[in-house]
């Protein structure tokens, strides 16, 4: 997975008044938990763009002042709830021998011969919370529907790998064709040729997550 350098400084205060005196100048109060005791630190919000304002899972170098340097993937971040100012970003030290539980996207690869014939492409999972060591988490899944007919669907299951655990049962569904009115039952690929024209329809966002994965985040 790809890494994300950001830089800043350890915080001596974690008062009300030094946090607040740091969002007012531009800064992130952040904490980093899972090594021998939380670090507190802070750095520009414009260091984060790359890392919150991306449909893409990442780990985080933080390099600290000081030459202290942590390895930490995100686990909550808290934005105003009107600027969208991000106010705290709580991350988790990554260790080379030691699971962490991450939200990892889905790609959808192709085009389903069941929408072109009229049914509901439904992208049920865009994200999945699985649980790996640093060195075996994806950047994402790429999950193939050139194949997908009315009716048709892709679970978890086909998904599942020897060095990652996906923590939602096997028959989650994680995108399906659904019919719809007018669509086209074809048995025979064929017989597609010369149908044109695509409706995509998603809906059914995350459902709740796995109960393991919350108690990680």
């Amino acid at each position: 997975m790809k890494s994300i350098t950001i830089k800043g400084s350890e915080r001596e205060s974690v008062g009300k008044k030094a946090t607040k005196a740091l969002r007012n100048a531009g800064m992130v109060p952040c904490v980093v938990y899972g090594g021998e005791k939380p670090i507190h630190f802070a750095a520009e919000e414009i260091a984060f763009k790359d890392l919150v304002y991306t449909p893409n899972a990442h780990t985080v170098d933080i390099h600290l002042e000081g030459g202290e340097k942590i390895h930490a993937a995100m686990q909550d971040i808290q934005f105003h709830p009107v600027t969208d100012q991000i106010l705290h970003i709580d991350f988790y030290q990554l260790f080379d021998d030691k699971e962490v539980t991450m939200r990892i996207p889905v790609r959808l690869q192709g085009n389903a011969p069941g929408v072109r014939n009229g049914g509901r492409l439904l992208f049920r999972k865009r994200k999945l919370v699985i649980r790996a060591l640093p060195k075996d988490l994806p950047d994402f899944f790429n999950v193939d529907i050139s194949k997908l007919k009315i009716g048709e669907y892709i679970t978890v299951e086909s998904l599942k790998q020897d060095n990652f655990t996906i923590l939602h049962p096997d028959s989650t569904l994680v995108v399906q064709v659904k019919t719809a009115r007018a669509a086209i039952v074809v048995e025979d690929d064929e017989d597609e040729e010369g149908l044109e024209g695509e409706e995509t329809t998603a809906e059914g966002e995350e459902t709740t997550e796995a109960a393991a994965a919350e108690g990680q985040e």
